[in-house]
C-alpha cells in the first residue's frame, strides 16, 4: 500500500481490532509462497525499453469468444480484458493484493463492509472520466439469481452498492468477507465506462492499451494508452495476442519469429527448445490445475462409489512423468495448490489403486464400468494424451474408459458443462475462497461437476467471515478432505506455467504466478529489447 490515505490496517475506533484482520488476510497476502521462477539470463533487462511491437501467442480462444464479461471463459479474452480493462485492484507479483482502480480501500464496521475510494482524474479510452457510476453498473450487471457471470457467487453476497459523491463506493455484503477485495481483483470484474445506468462499450476501457481490433478465436490487437493514469506500464507501442492451438505450430511461430512469447510450451519439447539460443523458458510455479469434472447430477457419477473408482484408476505420477515432465506436482482430488496459504499438507496424497477401485464398483453395485471422456488439446498440451493414458490404467481397475476427442473450437459452449465427463483445467485462483466459490460452491455457475455438500456449503461462509488465521485454516484443511473423498472431479496434476519468449523480450525481476502469462498482465509489464 503506497499511501497512508490508505486505511486497510487501520482499525482504530473500530470492531475489528488491527492484528486480528492482520492475523486473519495476512495483510491481504495470497500464497503460501513467492511464484519459482526459472529463466535464462538473456531475458533480463535492468530497466525497461519504450517501443516496438509485442506479439503473445496463447493455445486458447474461440470463434463463440465474447467481450462480455458476463462471458469470459478462455484465456485470450481474459488476458484482453486485462490488457485494455482495470479492475479496482489487482495481485501484485508479490502476491498481495493492491489497489488498482481505486486509490485504496478499507473495511468499514467489520468486514461486511467495505469502503473503495477511486483514483482522480482516471479517463476510459473514449476520455469520459472513470466514475462511481461506472463502478456501480458494472458491478451491478454480475450480481442477481438470473446473473450468468462466473463471479455471480460472489456478487450475489453483495447486498448493496452505493456511492459518495463520484469517487468513493460502498460495498454491504450480506456475510462478512475478509477476501473481498481480493475477488475485485478478477478481470470479469473490471470497470466499463457506462451512460444512462448502461454499460456503453465493452471494448472501451481505462487500461495500458487500447483495442484496435479483434477477431473472436483468432487474434486482437492493441495500440499503447498514451493517458494511462500509470508510468510504469505499456512499454510497448502495439501489441497483439494470438490465438494458435496447435503446439508445434506455436513453437514454430516463436523459433521464425513470428511471435515473440508464446504460452503453454509442451512440457516434454521445453527441453529442447531451451537449446535455441535465441529462446528462454520461462518456468512459473503456479495454482493451474487438470481436471476431468464429471456431472454429479448423472448417473452413473452421482453414486460416490463410481467418483471413488475413477479417482483410484489414474496413475497419477505417470502422468506427471509423462505429459508434464515433472513440471508439476501431483494432485490430489481438490483444488487448493502447495502454492496456496492454506494448502493441507497433512492430507494423504491418492495414489493408483485399481483393486480398492473396484471395492468401490462392488459397493455401486457394478462388476464393471463404460465411460467416456470428452476431451481437446486446445486446453492445454498433452489433453487428449492424457486421457488415453487414463484409459490404459483405468482397464486394470474393470474401467473401459473411452476416449473422446471432440473439436477444439467452441469447447467452452459445447462441451463444458454440457457434457457428462470432460476434461477441464483451472489456472487456480488467488484465494482458497475463491477457489472453492466459483469451481464447487452450490449456485455457483462454474461448478463443472454440479456438486452438492452442505457441510462443505457451510463450511465455505463459516471461513469466509472467519478472522481467526488458525481456524480459518482448520476449515480449509476439512473442505480439501471433503472435496478430496466426495466431489466430482479427478484433480490429478498441478502443472507449472511454462512459456517460451525471444532474447529481445525483456521480463520484469518478479513474474506472477496467480494466472497464466504474468497474471495476464504481460502485455503491459514486459518490453522490447529493441
Amino acid at each position: 500500500m503506497k499511501s497512508s490515505k490508505n486505511k486497510l490496517f487501520d482499525f482504530a475506533n473500530r470492531k475489528v481490532s488491527r492484528r486480528k484482520f492482520i492475523q486473519a488476510s495476512g495483510a491481504l497476502g495470497i500464497a503460501g509462497a513467492m511464484p519459482e521462477l526459472f529463466i535464462g539470463s538473456a531475458a533480463r533487462a535492468a530497466s525497461p525499453v519504450r517501443g516496438g511491437h509485442l506479439r503473445v501467442a496463447t493455445v486458447q480462444g474461440s470463434s463463440t469468444d465474447s467481450l462480455d464479461p458476463i462471458h469470459l471463459t478462455s484465456g485470450h479474452t481474459n488476458f484482453l480484458f486485462s490488457t485494455i480493462h482495470n479492475a479496482l485492484t489487482e495481485v501484485a507479483p508479490n502476491g498481495q493484493v493492491v489497489p488498482l482502480l481505486a486509490e485504496s480501500y478499507e473495511p468499514g464496521a467489520d468486514p461486511s463492509e467495505w469502503i473503495f475510494t477511486l483514483r482522480p482524474g482516471v479517463t476510459f479510452h473514449n476520455g469520459k472520466t472513470v466514475t462511481a457510476d461506472d463502478v456501480i453498473v458494472s458491478l451491478n450487471r454480475h450480481r442477481g439469481e438470473e446473473s450468468a457471470s462466473s463471479m455471480k457467487s460472489f456478487m450475489t453476497d453483495v447486498d448493496s452498492i452505493t456511492k459518495d459523491g463520484d469517487q468513493i463506493v460502498k460495498f454491504k455484503l450480506k456475510n462478512p468477507s475478509v477476501d473481498f477485495p481480493v475477488i475485485l481483483s478478477a478481470s470479469v470484474l473490471s470497470i466499463l465506462p457506462s451512460k444512462d445506468g448502461d454499460i456503453e462499450a465493452f471494448d472501451i476501457g481505462c487500461g495500458a492499451y487500447s483495442l484496435e481490433s479483434f477477431e473472436p478465436g483468432q487474434y486482437s490487437r492493441f495500440l499503447r494508452n498514451p493517458n494511462d493514469y500509470r508510468s510504469d506500464r505499456g512499454f510497448a507501442d502495439t501489441a497483439e495476442i494470438l490465438t494458435i492451438a496447435d503446439s508445434t505450430a506455436r513453437q514454430n511461430a516463436l523459433i521464425t519469429g513470428a511471435v515473440d512469447v508464446i504460452g503453454d510450451v509442451d512440457a516434454t519439447t521445453a527441453p529442447l527448445l531451451a537449446r535455441n539460443g535465441d529462446v528462454e523458458i520461462l518456468d512459473i510455479t503456479s495454482t493451474q490445475h487438470y481436471t476431468f469434472p464429471m456431472r454429479t447430477d448423472l448417473p452413473p457419477f452421482d453414486n460416490n462409489h463410481v467418483r471413488m473408482a475413477l479417482k483410484l484408476s489414474i496413475d497419477r505420477e505417470v502422468v506427471l512423468d509423462t505429459i508434464l515432465s515433472g513440471y508439476g506436482s501431483l494432485g490430489n482430488d481438490h483444488p487448493i495448490s502447495p502454492a496456496n496459504r492454506y494448502f493441507n499438507h497433512e492430507l494423504e496424497q491418492r495414489a493408483y489403486d485399481p483393486e480398492q477401485a473396484k471395492w468401490h464398483l462392488k459397493q455401486a453395485g457394478l462388476s464393471s464400468l463404460t465411460v467416456e471422456l470428452s476431451a481437446s488439446d486446445s486446453l492445454y498440451s498433452g489433453c487428449v494424451d492424457t486421457v488415453v493414458l487414463y484409459s490404459e490404467h483405468a482397464k486394470a481397475s474393470g474401467i473401459e474408459l473411452i476416449p473422446n476427442q471432440v473439436p477444439d473450437d467452441g469447447y467452452w459452449n459445447d462441451v463444458w458443462l454440457q457434457h457428462p465427463w470432460c476434461a477441464s483445467y483451472w489456472s487456480g485462483r488467488p484465494t482458497e475462497d475463491w477457489m472453492f466459490t466459483q469451481g464447487y460452491s452450490e449456485g455457483s455457475n462454474w461448478n463443472e461437476s454440479y456438486w452438492r455438500n452442505e457441510k462443505f456449503n457451510q463450511l465455505l461462509l463459516a471461513a469466509r467471515a472467519e478472522l481467526d488465521s488458525d481456524k480459518r485454516r482448520d476449515m480449509y484443511w476439512e473442505m480439501q478432505a471433503i472435496t478430496r473423498d466426495d466431489c466430482g472431479s479427478v484433480i490429478h496434476a498441478f502443472a507449472n506455467h511454462i512459456s517460451a519468449l525471444k532474447s529481445n523480450v525483456g521480463v520484469p525481476d518478479q513474474v506472477a504466478g496467480n494466472w497464466e502469462f504474468d497474471g495476464y498482465k504481460m502485455i503491459e509489464r514486459w518490453w522490447m529489447k529493441g
